[in-house]
């Protein structure tokens, strides 16, 4: 049973859902933290305010000093044009490279403000910087002209974010049991849409919808997220887990304003792990990419 799960897990994948995540997850983190790249002189230099660094204390990050203002600047152009570079595939693993350790670094020095999105970019560039990822469907493919492209990678390459999910997932839902989500509060769900991120549709759906709906939602998320590994495991529950996982982050995504960016790069890690590739193929640029090369070599 070893032997099979460590086949499965590495047998080869389709190339295509790691080009999904190259394309869509770093335009997603942008997407995040572009409210935070206009305004570089407050985010990252000693211009704007700081958390004091001159007292250490285990339980925050390490602490990072403000840089010049011009140095920010620099710093959030580098990490804008990085994530773009990576997006098109161009110099892909070193753009990754540098998205990923600008990525840690941006963590680390914005404390007060770092979100789930910030710290999952250097976990994805890292990921996209060790995979070849840019092999097709990229500019670096197109510049070398080659005329046997591979449609299949190895598979640690998808399984890491297969795996990932599950995990993310799983404990998200141990941390909401933990809380307040489960027998504290049954309306926990309820308070979050009126909280600083209403949207005018969340305003509109906490009006309309019953109130004994936010308790059977707040249930079933925590049914989804803690059972996870399950449902992503078994192959009659996947499909019904994907749907799931897409619809509860397009409602997040729509009720919580700024969070949108993080659902666009959760749905991305969803689709590109577990969408059916019958499904995925009607792109034409999927389907070209996966079967429509003269060649089925597998990256690695």
């Amino acid at each position: 049973m070893w032997d099979a799960l460590i086949d499965r897990i590495f047998a080869p994948k389709p190339i295509a859902r790691l080009v999904i995540v190259r394309i869509l997850a770093p335009l997603a983190i942008l997407g995040f933290m572009s409210h935070r790249i206009i305004h570089a002189s407050d985010w990252l230099s000693d211009a704007g305010f700081r958390v004091p660094t001159d007292v250490w204390d285990w339980r925050q990050p390490l602490p990072i000093p403000g840089i010049p203002v011009w140095a920010a600047w620099s710093l959030a152009l580098a990490f804008l044009l990085s994530g773009l570079a990576t997006a098109v595939g161009f110099l892909t693993r070193w753009s990754a490279s540098v998205f990923a350790a600008l990525a840690i670094y941006v963590a680390l020095a914005d404390r007060l403000a770092a979100f789930t999105v910030s710290k999952l970019a250097p976990m994805i560039g890292i990921a996209l910087a060790l995979t070849p990822s840019g092999v097709v469907g990229s500019f670096d493919a197109w510049r070398a002209k080659a005329k046997q492209l591979p449609t299949r990678v190895a598979g640690g390459c998808v399984s890491f974010f297969q795996i990932f999910l599950p995990v993310f997932y799983c404990s998200s839902g141990i941390a909401k049991a933990k809380g307040a989500w489960w027998g504290d509060n049954w309306y926990v769900l309820w308070t979050h849409v009126h909280d600083s991120y209403q949207t005018h549709f969340s305003y509109w759906l906490a009006g309309v919808m019953p109130t004994w709906m936010w308790p059977i939602l707040q249930v079933t998320v925590l049914i989804y997220e803690l059972g996870s590994p399950i449902w992503f495991a078994l192959p009659w529950t996947r499909t019904p887990a994907l749907i799931y996982g897409l619809g509860m982050h397009l409602m997040i995504g729509l009720m919580f304003g700024p969070v949108i960016w993080f659902s666009v790069l959760m749905m991305t890690l969803l689709i590109a792990s577990y969408a059916p590739m019958a499904y995925l193929e009607r792109i034409p640029f999927i389907k070209r990419i996966n079967d429509g090369q003269p060649s089925f070599a597998v990256a690695k």
